[in-house]
Parts: structure tokens; C-alpha cells; sequence
């Protein structure tokens, strides 16, 4: 059974930093791509980044230039990097794996596995 499990979540200040990991593990996996989404209340569940097992990364656009994924293949671990955060940026992180893809997916109906969450909380 594939299981994911996210940490690295908690209360940070605005303008803080927070670096979010996820680790895969019960299944050998070869190629897959590692994604992050969030919820905030009330709203969808949304991409925020995503890397292939070749290092192709995608950002979304509203975090671009504060985010960044990589992932280690060999331990099967993603992490996301986040600067200069803002309250906008509270929601509940999920990491998510798709199976046997090489391109990088941004639907979450595209992930076949889901991590449990981890809050993020982002004071003014």
C-alpha cells in the first residue's frame, strides 16, 4: 500500500519561511511525478508545484517566485520550499504522486495517491 507523508507545516509569520517534505514509500516506484496542492476554507483544492522524476519542475504562477520543488529520487522525497510567505498562503498542503508519468500533470484528478496534509498557517 502507497503511503505519503507530509511534514514540515506550522505557524509562521508573514515573510517567513517554511520547507514542507513529503516521503513516498510501499510501492517501488519508477517513474513518477511528485506535486503539491493546497486548500485553503472555502475554496478548491489548487496545483502549486510539481517535479518530475527528471527534475522538470512547474510553479504556479502565484507562487513563483517565492516557491520551489525538488525531490530526491533515491529516498522517494519531495520537498517544497516556501519564502516570504503570506496569509494567502494558509491552507492545508497535500503532496501527491502520479504513477508511470513522466510529464508533469497540474489537474488533481491526474495524482493516484494522496499524503494525509499538513496545515500552514501564515500570521499578519
Amino acid at each position: 500500500q502507497v503511503r505519503l507523508v507530509e511534514s514540515g507545516g506550522g505557524l509562521v509569520q508573514a515573510g517567513g519561511s517554511l520547507r514542507l517534505s513529503c516521503e513516498a514509500s510501499g510501492q517501488t516506484f519508477t517513474r513518477y511525478v511528485m506535486g503539491w496542492f493546497r486548500q485553503a476554507p472555502g475554496k478548491e483544492r489548487e496545483f502549486v508545484a510539481a517535479i518530475s522524476g527528471s527534475g522538470n519542475t512547474a510553479v504556479a504562477d502565484s507562487v513563483q517566485d517565492r516557491f520551489s520543488i525538488s525531490r530526491h529520487n533515491g529516498k522517494h522525497t519531495a520537498w517544497l520550499q516556501m519564502d516570504s510567505l503570506k496569509p494567502e498562503d494558509t491552507a492545508v498542503y497535500y503532496c501527491a504522486v502520479e504513477n508511470l508519468a513522466a510529464r508533469i500533470s497540474y489537474g488533481s484528478n491526474r495524482y493516484d495517491y494522496w499524503g494525509q496534509g499538513t496545515q500552514v498557517t501564515v500570521s499578519s
